[in-house]
Formats: C-alpha cells, sequence, structure tokens
C-alpha cells in the first residue's frame, strides 16, 4: 500500500472513531463535585453548587429522583417544562 493509501485510510479512520466517540460524549449539567440547582418558579434558571453547600437564595434543589444529569437527559427535559416553588415542590405547567 502506497504513502497516499495509507494517509487516506488513517484518516477515514480516525474520522470513523471521532464521529462514533462523539455520539456517545454526553456534555454533564454539572461538574462531578457540583450538583444542579433550580431558580424558583423558573423553567431556565439553573446554577451548580458545590456539594456540601446549601443554595444560594432563589434556588432550590431538585427533588429526588428528578434531578437532571446530562443536557438533554429525561429530566433536563421534563424541567424545561416544569418549576419549582421555594419550598422545593412541583408548580403545575
Amino acid at each position: 500500500m502506497g504513502k497516499r493509501a495509507t494517509a487516506a485510510l488513517t484518516a477515514a479512520s480516525m474520522a470513523g472513531i471521532f464521529l462514533v466517540s462523539g455520539c456517545a460524549f454526553r456534555e454533564a449539567i454539572c461538574p462531578s463535585d457540583e450538583y444542579a440547582v433550580a431558580a424558583v418558579h423558573s423553567t431556565t434558571g439553573r446554577t451548580c453548587v458545590k456539594d456540601g453547600q446549601s443554595p444560594p437564595a432563589g434556588y432550590v434543589r431538585f427533588p429526588e429522583g428528578k434531578v437532571p444529569k446530562h443536557v438533554d437527559d429525561e429530566w433536563d427535559r421534563y424541567w424545561q417544562d416544569h418549576s419549582l416553588d421555594e419550598n422545593g415542590r412541583e408548580v403545575s405547567p
């Protein structure tokens, strides 16, 4: 096999690996040492808080079992249409 053919095959293989691994990548909502909190009465307001710290004023924890972990996961999509009150209770959409 010639140098051009080898280079082309290598480039094609690397492109395939990139595409496959790119599809498997899931962007985390927060870094591993933080957790997501929701802005009160908001479907878009969120921030990340260091583990062991309380949410800042105007933010509450997501209900247990309904915490978004990755961008566009089940709970990330769910909270785009639902919100929480100041006590962390779900408010009707």
